[in-house]
């Protein structure tokens, strides 16, 4: 229904309070970044949000994550349901419920109501990622669980402080089943006394405007946003779009892709999403329940206007089907703290896919896959509580643009605010030196605009006791892929005791491997996929790729068809062989089809033959492999060829 925004307040009020808005929950990440315990919060895993007193988001941070934002009015309405009547001045909440609309264990959300003359105006809320809450491995990512006792400590909504007295024996309770316990209370300190913080700020405000201009101007934000979207929707076409992105695999099924179906209708100004013919909840924690699903949503559409705030009023003009005891809503008890890796970001690239038909001056290809690693074990070099959590993530490469490259060495689309981890800051708090850090040559996808190239990082444990390693990623298999015929980028994994004897390919995703001291390991992040035929990029700009080392002389020609001399590397001095780039490219173009259609078995074979690389496999072949046991995986890459059918050889010549 259309509705037009008539403000009750003049413009330049409501102006000055929509930025205060803006500018308390930011006054929150500024507290927050002063006085948490953990590297991972400092590092900015963490959101807060200024919520009404039914729990709609008001106003988010300017830096804030956007999977965070994108629940933070369910677990708000979650412990309006449960407490109702029963909250008071002085209260404090926790939850971290993600079947309650959170997203999973680790990220707990502290909620404070705000009251003025006896009656409650709003809720502040801060969530922040604690870096363990307690389970079968250090991190609480225990990739194996299939249901959320092996995840840590499901928290419900549950009062933390009572008209302003802290309960301890409640607190105590919660940290106990937590490793490291003292630096879980500090964050909790922390974000308890950012959303004090920001309350002080509310009251300022409604000191100075008075209550009812400050409520109206909470109900008039969301509907200012609401109208934004609607106009910019009703200037586009009607239609559906429909699409697919996989997860790598149900470690219970193995060789098969897990599709996630993502079906997107236009009508009018409101958008509907079904996710309907999505793959059952699989046997590990790669799950994610209904919050995070929707944020998914709300973020990838959001991603295409960069110019509307975000807040509940664009969450209005948004309606989605998310059938049950899927991917992407599963139920409890199935575990769902991998959803980061899993659904979340599939959910987001498939919105920018379809979003790249409806407004292709925006369209983007794949981007890379959030990663997390976690080392945990004894410090040797401490006396007192010895126990250390290394915990880090990496940035990567985004899809390539309809007009330019894609960004190198980005952070996750799961939260572009996030902070590379210093590896100096790292190396002090726990004993694992950083060995490498670098960007990957050829790991962007190819295409007309190349896709954004990602990293590879590389560490080795020093003074460590009782260690082990865990990692959540996906995309070893579902590799980014490109789009209007650009090509994949880099497949996600790690390697423990790289280049050595006995070195081991761990996959994309682990849990509970144990390594001692000395022992070294190294991951890359994918890059983004390609935009467009690669044999349509100027080879001029292929030529300055090798000079930045992004792309190699092989990949060159290979990929784009450009044929390059090496005159002086330490120089940066090459030349292109014109006659030849024709040439090549002529030859790719009449045969590119023809490879994807070569039998699998034999292209195996000659991988294993070492006549060709793993990029050849993918990006030439379409042809997918288990690392660890070098077979063919055939379900999985008649599901990649059908996906490059899709995407790249519809658009080629």
């Amino acid at each position: 229904m259309e509705k037009t925004f008539e403000s009750k307040l003049d413009p330049v009020t409501f102006e000055v309070l929509k930025n205060g808005f803006s500018n308390l929950v930011d006054q929150m990440a500024e507290q927050i970044l002063r006085t948490c315990y953990s590297f991972v919060i400092y590092n900015r895993d963490f959101s807060n949000a200024l919520c009404d007193a039914e729990g709609n988001t008001i106003m988010q941070g300017t830096q804030d994550i956007a999977v965070h934002v994108g629940t933070l009015h369910f677990t708000a309405k979650a412990v309006l349901e449960d407490f109702k009547d029963d909250i008071h001045p002085g209260d404090v909440f926790l939850i971290n419920d993600p079947y309650r609309g959170g997203t999973h264990f680790n990220d707990v959300r502290v909620l404070r109501p705000v009251f003025y003359n006896g009656k409650m105006i709003a809720i502040m809320q801060s969530c922040g990622h604690w870096a363990d809450m307690g389970g079968t491995v250090p991190g609480s990512f225990d990739v194996s669980s299939k249901d959320h006792y092996g995840e840590g400590v499901r928290i419900p909504p549950t009062r933390i402080w009572h008209k302003g007295e802290y309960l301890d024996d409640v607190a105590n309770l919660l940290v106990s089943n937590m490793r490291v316990p003292e630096e879980r209370l500090g964050d909790l300190r922390a974000q308890a006394e950012a959303t004090k913080v920001s309350e002080q700020e509310l009251l300022r405000l409604v000191g100075k405007y008075g209550v009812d201009t400050v409520l109206t101007a909470f109900d008039e934000v969301q509907d200012y946003v609401e109208q934004l979207a609607r106009v910019k929707l009703r200037d586009l076409p009607d239609g559906t779009w429909e699409t697919v992105d996989y997860i790598d695999m149900d470690p219970e099924l193995g060789d098969g892709l897990i599709p996630i179906n993502v079906k997107m209708t236009i009508e009018g100004d409101q958008i509907y999403y079904d996710l309907d013919g999505t793959h059952a909840a699989i046997g590990c924690f790669l799950n994610s329940s209904f919050g995070a699903a929707f944020s998914g949503l709300y973020a990838g559409t959001k991603t295409l206007f960069p110019d509307i705030p975000l807040n509940s009023g664009f969450y209005r003009v948004i309606e989605a089907n998310l059938p049950e005891d899927t991917v992407v809503n599963a139920k409890w008890p199935v575990a769902v703290t991998g959803f980061c890796s899993g659904p979340y970001e599939k959910i987001m690239n498939a919105c920018f896919e379809l979003w790249s038909y409806v407004v292709p001056e925006r369209a983007l290809a794949c981007s890379f896959n959030l990663e997390y690693l976690l080392i945990g074990g004894q410090d040797k070099r401490s006396k007192e509580d010895s126990f250390f959590m290394w915990y880090d993530w990496m940035a990567g490469g985004h899809g390539g643009r309809i007009d330019r490259d894609g960004a190198n060495a980005i952070s996750p689309v799961f939260g572009i605010g996030l902070s590379v981890q210093p590896c100096e800051g790292q190396e002090r708090l726990t004993p694992v030196v950083t060995s490498k850090h670098e960007i990957i040559t050829d790991s962007g996808g190819p295409g007309k605009y190349r896709g954004g190239c990602g990293i590879e990082k590389g560490g080795t444990l020093t003074n460590v006791d009782d260690s082990v390693i865990s990692v959540c990623c996906d995309r070893s298999r579902s590799v980014p892929w490109g789009l209007f015929g650009g090509l994949p980028s880099y497949p996600h994994g790690t390697w423990l005791k790289p280049e050595g004897d006995d070195e081991q390919f761990l996959g994309a995703f682990f849990s509970g491997v144990s390594i001692k001291e000395g022992d070294s390991f190294t991951r890359p992040s994918a890059g983004g996929g390609g935009l467009g035929d690669p044999l349509d990029r100027e080879p001029g700009r292929v030529l300055q790729d090798v000079i930045d080392r992004y792309v190699s002389i092989e990949r060159a020609k290979k990929d784009y068809g450009v044929v390059i001399n090496e005159v002086s590397a330490e120089l940066d001095q090459y030349t292109i062989d014109d006659a030849a780039t024709k040439e090549m490219r002529q030859y790719i173009g009449t045969n590119r089809e023809l490879w994807l259609q070569e039998d699998m078995h034999y292209v195996g074979e000659l991988f294993k033959k070492g006549e060709i690389n793993q990029l050849d496999l993918i990006r030439q072949y379409g042809v997918l492999i288990d690392l660890t046991t070098g077979d063919v995986l055939e379900k999985s890459t008649q599901q990649f060829r059908d996906m490059l059918h899709k995407r790249s050889v519809a658009y080629w010549g």
